[in-house]
């Protein structure tokens, strides 16, 4: 089983002020903190050795949150990243949390909507490591993977002014357990930063870089603007308010994974206050584990 890291680091600076007060991953995604979201993920995955890095500032707000998991049948760890300096550097901050395993990373500020049976076949990957590619309008602000005739992926460039492709990476990766050694031989870009562009490009050489595309049907949210922030908000109001159900509500998740049992979701729901939140978990409980369709994140 491949282990997991959330990486819920950076400054927030394209939300300050917001972010001067709280940290960026706990600010609300319409009824439940930003976190949420890409944790249900892993989740879903079924991924439960959980690794959240964040800034030394932000660490106690996260722990105060989650703890360690238990309360969800899951365990969560966690580690520092004193400064901003690139999204692969996460794999040499968790290296001994990792260790001979394959890892899968996510950015805490990314929300995937819709059915994961694409995450769940690239975690089973043995050998290698699996990018996702989804069609954007703007993806000179992404990392940028090109394909070649034959489908198969042949370049892949951070951020390029002029991009050979309109599939942006979204911030969800799979890896074998050649990326902690990978990442020591990068060497920081003009940014000064470890670029995961960069990884992935030591596995493209290798030829053992899959990329799967996302579907249409595939919702993927970067929430790390003002704009974005409320525009992912007022989607998930809308798709809650439509269906009844809630998305990325990690206790119905943990019940639906197999995490806890009924009785322990029986517990959590005594000890919330008096609110549409406890009704609804209320509501998960009563029905069981395996009623209703499938979570999503």
């Amino acid at each position: 089983m491949k282990k997991a890291i959330l990486l819920a680091g950076g400054a927030g600076t394209r939300l300050f002020p917001l972010t001067k007060i709280i940290c960026k991953q706990l600010l609300p995604i319409y009824d439940k903190p930003m976190i949420c979201y890409p944790l249900a993920t892993l989740m879903l995955g079924g991924l439960r050795d959980i690794l959240i890095i964040s800034t030394p500032k932000d660490l106690p707000m996260l722990r105060d949150y989650l703890a360690d998991g238990a309360q969800l049948g899951i365990s969560i760890q966690y580690a520092e990243q004193a400064k901003p300096e690139g999204i692969a550097q996460a794999f040499l901050i968790g290296a001994k949390f990792i260790g001979n395993s394959g890892a899968s990373l996510i950015l805490g500020d990314n929300i995937f909507y819709g059915k994961l049976d694409f995450y769940r076949e690239a975690l089973a990957l043995e050998r290698g490591a699996c990018i996702f590619a989804y069609q954007v309008r703007d993806p000179q602000r992404y990392g940028v993977v090109e394909f070649g005739a034959d489908g198969k992926a042949i370049s892949v460039e951070e951020k390029p002014k002029q991009p050979k492709s309109h599939f942006a990476v979204p911030g969800l990766y799979v890896y074998d357990e050649q990326a902690v050694d990978l990442t020591r031989s990068l060497k920081p870009s003009t940014r000064k930063e470890l670029e995961i562009t960069d990884l992935n490009l030591r596995y493209l050489e290798r030829g053992q870089l899959h990329v799967k595309l996302l579907s249409r049907g595939m919702a993927w949210l970067d929430t790390g603007t003002t704009t974005t922030l409320l525009e992912a908000s007022n989607y998930i109001a809308t798709i809650e308010h439509r269906q009844g159900l809630k998305i990325a509500c990690l206790e119905e998740v943990a019940l639906r994974m197999g995490f806890i049992s009924q009785a322990d979701l029986a517990k959590i729901i005594d000890r919330l206050p008096q609110n549409e939140y406890r009704d609804y978990l209320r509501m998960v409980c009563d029905e069981g584990p395996s009623s209703g369709p499938e979570p999503v994140g």
